[in-house]
């Protein structure tokens, strides 16, 4: 059986597609997942008895990569038949696509879905209220919240047109005709839901229950399951009354390339990686040869630009990342006064600022979501320290010839350690060398100069007084 989707699915994969960061994203889902689904055993498998409770977790942001795990896992219960599949959240929100994609694959499921916000201190916002109020069951914990789902507009005063609260109210709209459609659907408080998007209203368990939000309050599975027990629900299947008392959990987890892009959602670790691509290609071309730092840049890019995909970048924050880059190589180029690597410090600082700081009115189910201000500050001062201290004497070697042996000594100054009478012992660039004077005896001091070399022997001849004054 599979679970009528109403579009969503292919909705959401084909506008995430539609931009090159989405089809790179896209494309490393699908090769991941061919070779390591196999290994990992957490595919689609319909294998397992009726009597089950399947859980899963939404736990983070919502992006594609969730909503393709829990829909694949919808539909692999509504196969296998499943009593009831059980969705623990706690996420801050996510992307739109994905989010109406969960919403609509758990309002067309033929499997009761029960959606609970747990553990306490968890909380379903943005994304996550929408989530929530489509199950057939809602649940929370105690000490957990729901709600704070208004657009946040962001952006400087000069986009405080009319233009932009135009598009503004029309996100509002829509995001809460969304929501009340969700509640009305499922017989919840369509007035809340309406007030989360409008006003960014946030409630608690306790007051969510007394609201008609959610239907139940559960400390922990058991309990959850224990008060499940019975109560009747409806689906696109028909009535189904729940049986949850003495059946087997079973716990179906993301497959591993799954999580591993769902890791790099992480605002924190896509900036980091961003970072150190940029940092490896530009050391590789100022020590081209070894291919490590090159190659760690072009893996590292190649996973930041994957999982910005993921997150509502600011385009224009990243240009001042690579702007930031350029300006840097002109200042190891140029062996300048460092104004170039101070305006390539504040570019990137800007560019880290702003790199998740869309312009504009952001829809309700996207998280606020930034780069921790002390992971710039540190990546910042080590990327400066890097590149003001060793790439720039890198770069000043590339000037000088290169050189091997001791006939490089020629021409250069040494002194004396022992008498030269005429042989004896002189000291160059801290290294000791055996010397015959040409020029008569030198006393142990005085200063001598490389006239050629011999094996490992140098000739030298004293720098008269004149010469060293």
């Amino acid at each position: 059986m599979t679970i009528g989707r109403l579009g969503a699915e292919e909705n959401a994969w084909a506008s995430g597609i539609s931009t090159p960061m989405g089809f790179l994203r896209a494309l490393i889902v699908v090769v991941l997942s061919t070779f390591a689904a196999p290994v990992c055993g957490c595919g689609t498998s319909s294998e397992g008895p009726r009597e089950t409770v399947r859980l899963l977790e939404l736990d983070g942001i919502v992006t594609p990569v969730m909503e393709r795990h829990l829909v694949r896992e919808l539909e692999a219960a509504a196969e296998a038949d499943a009593r009831v599949v059980v969705i623990r959240i706690d996420t801050p929100g996510g992307l739109v696509d994905p989010t109406r994609g969960i919403v609509a694959a758990i309002l067309s499921s033929p499997v009761p879905v029960v959606v609970w916000v747990a553990p306490p201190g968890a909380h379903a916002a943005s994304a996550g209220m929408f989530v929530t109020i489509a199950a057939h069951v809602a649940a929370m914990a105690p000490g957990t919240n729901i709600g704070a789902a208004h657009p946040v507009t962001l952006g400087d005063a000069g986009q405080e047109q009319e233009a932009g609260k135009t598009m503004e109210t029309k996100v509002v709209n829509d995001a809460a005709a969304f929501a009340r459609s969700v509640a009305d659907a499922r017989g919840r408080n369509a007035e809340w839901a309406d007030r989360a998007v409008r006003e960014s209203e946030s409630v608690t368990a306790d007051e969510a229950l007394e609201l008609g939000v959610v239907d139940l309050l559960a400390e922990d599975l058991p309990a959850l399951l224990a008060d499940l027990h019975g109560r009747k629900v409806s689906t696109i299947a028909g009535d189904v009354r729940l049986v949850t008392e003495g059946i087997a959990v079973t716990e179906r987890q993301m497959s591993f390339p799954e999580r591993v892009v769902q890791a790099l959602a992480n605002p924190n670790v896509a900036f980091v990686l961003l970072t150190l691509g940029i940092v490896g290609l530009i050391a590789e071309l100022y020590s081209p040869g070894t291919w490590i730092p090159g190659s760690i840049g072009a893996v590292s890019l190649v996973l930041a630009f994957a999982a910005l995909g993921s997150l509502p970048v600011n385009w224009a924050g990243v240009v001042l990342l690579l702007l930031a880059a350029l300006l840097l190589v002109g200042e190891l180029a140029t062996e300048g006064m460092g104004i170039l690597g101070a305006a390539a410090l504040a570019s990137f600082v800007l560019g880290s600022l702003f790199l998740y700081s869309p312009l504009g009115p952001v829809p309700p189910e996207l998280p606020d979501v930034r780069v921790s201000p002390w992971l710039i500050a540190l990546v910042a001062g080590g990327a400066a320290l890097f590149f003001l201290v060793v790439l720039r004497a890198v770069a000043r070697t590339r000037g000088v010839p290169v050189g091997a042996g001791p006939e490089t000594l020629v021409g250069r100054a040494a002194i004396a350690r022992t008498d030269l009478r005429p042989a004896g012992v002189v000291e160059v660039e801290r290294e000791q060398w055996s010397a015959v004077s040409t020029s008569g005896d030198v006393p142990a001091g005085h200063a001598v100069r490389i006239k050629s070399v011999e094996g490992v022997q140098l000739h030298v001849e004293e720098i008269s007084p004149e010469a060293r004054s």
